[in-house]
């Protein structure tokens, strides 16, 4: 269970200078849908099974972090920084990943449908057959490298 409400969350942004500094929080299961944490530091949290519904997390740094099934459609994760990340079983419908760096994350059984990866960087990138890509594609039907251009 999350160490944070939502609305404590919205409190501490509203006061935070830019680039609030949240790494290692635990945010699991919370619903932080359309908030706004451009630029956070938020490595090494965990945020399993919370709910990132066009959530703006653009420029942030989610090196390491738990996302294990997040839900997360629509969010905005352009050029974050998204190192050894863990999407598992996460649905990242309609997601904008464009510019980010997502080396060494997990996409297993994630949902990308829909997703922009224009420009990401998917080096070490691990999926399974339950991998679901932008076009629809299951698994190794798809090849990463595709959608990044």
């Amino acid at each position: 269970m999350a160490e944070i409400s939502r609305k404590d969350l919205v409190l501490a942004l509203i006061g935070a200078p830019a680039n609030p500094r949240l790494a290692g929080v635990d945010l699991s299961a919370l619903d932080m849908t359309r908030l706004n944490l451009e630029g956070s530091n938020l490595r090494g949290a965990n945020m399993m099974a919370c709910t990132c519904r066009e959530t703006i997390l653009r420029s942030t740094n989610m090196t390491g972090v738990d996302c294990t099934t997040a839900q997360m459609p629509f969010a905005d994760f352009n050029n974050s920084t998204l190192l050894g990340t863990n999407f598992s079983g996460a649905n990242l419908t309609g997601a904008r990943l464009s510019g980010a760096n997502l080396t060494n994350a997990t996409l297993n059984s994630a949902n990308l449908q829909g997703a922009n990866l224009q420009g990401a960087n998917v080096s070490g990138l691990k999926f399974d057959e339950k991998t679901t890509w932008p076009d629809g594609k299951k698994g190794s039907a798809g090849v990463p490298l595709d959608y990044t251009k």
